[in-house]
């Protein structure tokens, strides 16, 4: 389980734009329908198993529809959950319950489908040493919250942002005139603090990256035998990066090459929604 928890600010911040874009005017059928003054009592129930991503975002939801909401959280962001568990329970407004379940789910199937995947994929390459880490192909809008789930489920964050480290890539290179003239001009404009990665297409690539300096290689689209070429090729000196197009079906044969980080897009751009749903319960007097 993650110890890794956002602010509530940050929460708050997104709550407030994702229902801005869903309730606009206000919720015409639940106003409609519901006196102003009932209340209800809801589950939040996990319908398949994976690792429960979002709570405290779907908290942060109903908090700023009902700031007088009880929530009992029963499986923390990051907890392994099975098929028919409770994740929460939600007493308060029964029109803020029922406003705010679309966005609440949204965000959590989807960040624990985000943490699930990742578990898998760690699980896969257990016992070799390698990290999962995750990329830049995220969600616009939702990348704090989808690299959180990441983490939540057992992988690591690549760089967040376009300021973290310098990676330069094959568009770069081909603009600068080659690796080593694109990793002088970076140490030269870079702070001393600033790490260099290079993307290398081939083994004389990695030799030439390796010569300029690079402290981190990414070995982009590389079978497992070239990238085994490679690490040999490299010898510690810097860490290298297995990258492009790798599956649950190919990351072990990778992360046995001995490569030290695996970055999976398909943890953020593709993965697939977990099943839960929000049951109200009928009090019985």
């Amino acid at each position: 389980m993650t110890n890794y928890v956002l602010p509530q600010f940050q929460l708050h911040a997104f709550a407030e734009a994702a229902l801005s874009e869903d309730i606009r005017s206000g919720d015409v059928t639940t106003n409609s329908l519901i006196p102003a003054d009932a209340t209800a009592h809801a589950l939040m129930r996990f319908r398949e198993s994976g690792i429960v991503c979002g709570v405290d975002a779907a908290s942060a939801v109903f908090r700023l529809l009902d700031p007088d909401v009880s929530l009992k959280v029963l499986l923390m962001d990051g907890s392994a959950v099975a098929a028919g568990q409770v994740a929460m329970e939600i007493r308060g407004k029964a029109r803020a319950v029922l406003t705010g379940e679309r966005v609440a789910l949204n965000i959590t199937q989807h960040l624990s489908g985000v943490a699930s995947a990742t578990a898998q994929y760690v699980e896969t390459v257990k016992g070799t040493g390698a990290r999962i880490v995750d990329t830049r192909k995220t969600t616009p809008g939702l990348r704090l919250l989808e690299k959180y789930a990441v983490r939540c489920g057992g992988g690591h964050n690549h760089r967040y942002a376009l300021d973290d480290m310098i990676l330069i890539k094959d568009n770069h290179i081909a603009l600068c005139g080659g690796i080593a003239e694109a990793v002088a001009r970076a140490r030269g404009n870079a702070g001393h603090s600033v790490k260099i990665e290079v993307e290398c297409d081939t083994l004389q690539q990695v030799a030439q990256a390796l010569e300029a300096g690079a402290e981190l290689l990414l070995l982009d689209n590389m079978p497992p035998a070239t990238l085994r070429e490679a690490v040999t090729l490299v010898r510690g000196r810097a860490i290298c990066e297995a990258s492009g197009g790798i599956t649950l079906e190919t990351v072990r044969g990778v992360a046995e090459s001995g490569v030290d980080i695996i970055s999976v897009g398909a943890l953020t751009h593709s993965v697939r929604a977990l099943d839960v749903g929000l049951d109200i319960e009928l009090e019985v007097v």
